[in-house]
């Protein structure tokens, strides 16, 4: 017998992935999401999912038990005011409150109501890194504490991320490199070892930056844009201002992690003969998600990488859900 699982802001169905993985069966797994295109992709790869809709729209009367409640809410609009927030079983934890206004706000607190309503046993809230003071407020209502992973640990991507759970996960070693991933080992194609040098890079990055919205001086780019490599080797484009280049950002090698996948900007690499963003089957592997797992008809390279980006890095969940096993 499975888990009844409910997930909210489901979006490619990475907490599925995540369960096969840790070796989970799954029961029943009602999926809440309203992108056509990510519906799509998880109905491909996982024809037995319920597709409830908008979260907005569900009700925990209406379900059966939910054995683990899990989700990744926008959490842009985090603001305060005056009033105080409740936990879930109506005590103060924090003289603060979400903006209700917001309607991103809106979307965390329909985590809150169906985490309520349906009473799972677990459940999972991942979200961005923020301030302390939103992290305390949101604490405050699921009543734990979150978990900052790095998926550099699991993957060959740097992602920070934090994880808000009451599932018993094992915590050592969560800050070292469990899987020893790097560029080189993902890249598709990768032509080497070679090292750029900065002359190099210079060369190759002078095309990017004469197309780029960011140019200052169109008749001399070299002069206008700062290059240098980071702590971890890889180049970084800077500009005049000092600002990093969001569009281009950090270049990474074969012997380097990846940038982060991002909904608006993917990683640039050196796979030995030129710079280019990552392609989507490299981006499925720096989120640990299978080979062509969003290749589904209809499917453009755009659409892949935007879900992708709003995507969970498979291993890193998965290694969560493990806590689960001895835990049923």
């Amino acid at each position: 017998m499975g888990i009844n699982v409910l997930s909210l802001f489901d979006g490619i169905s990475c907490g599925h992935l995540a369960l096969n993985r840790a070796g989970i069966k799954v029961d029943k797994y009602f999926a809440s999401e309203i992108d056509k295109n990510a519906i799509k992709v998880t109905q491909h790869n996982f024809p037995n999912t319920t597709q409830i809709g908008d979260v907005l729209g569900i009700k925990g009367c209406h379900l059966p038990q939910i054995d683990l409640l899990i989700g990744g809410s926008p959490c842009q609009g985090f603001s305060f005011s005056a009033n105080k927030a409740q936990s879930t079983l109506g005590e103060e934890k924090t003289p603060h409150r979400l903006n209700l206004d917001d309607p991103r706000s809106k979307l965390f607190f329909e985590f809150v109501r169906l985490l309520e309503e349906t009473k799972p046993k677990y459940f999972l809230l991942e979200n961005v890194k923020m301030k302390q003071e939103f992290q305390d407020v949101i604490s405050g209502l699921l009543g734990v504490k979150p978990q900052k992973i790095d998926s550099r640990n699991f993957s060959a991507q740097s992602r920070q991320r934090l994880y808000w759970t009451n599932i018993p996960f094992d915590k050592d070693g969560i800050d070292t490199d469990r899987e020893g991933t790097l560029l080189r080992d993902i890249m598709e194609p990768y032509y080497g070892e070679e090292t750029m040098s900065d002359e190099a890079a210079l060369k190759k990055l002078i095309p990017l930056l004469e197309s780029s919205k960011y140019r200052h001086n169109p008749a001399a780019p070299e002069q206008s844009f700062c290059f240098k490599r980071d702590t971890q080797g890889r180049i970084l484009v800077m500009r005049p201002d000092k600002l990093k280049i969001q569009r281009i950002g950090r270049i990474g090698e074969g012997r380097h992690k990846s940038e982060i996948i991002t909904v608006s900007s993917h990683p640039h690499v050196f796979d030995g003969k030129d710079i280019r963003k990552v392609n989507p089957l490299e981006a499925e592997r720096l989120q640990t998600a299978p080979d062509n797992y969003t290749k589904v008809e209809g499917m453009t390279n755009g659409m892949r990488y935007r879900m992708l980006g709003n995507g969970w890095t498979v291993a890193v969940v998965s290694h969560i859900f493990e806590g689960l096993k001895n835990n049923k």
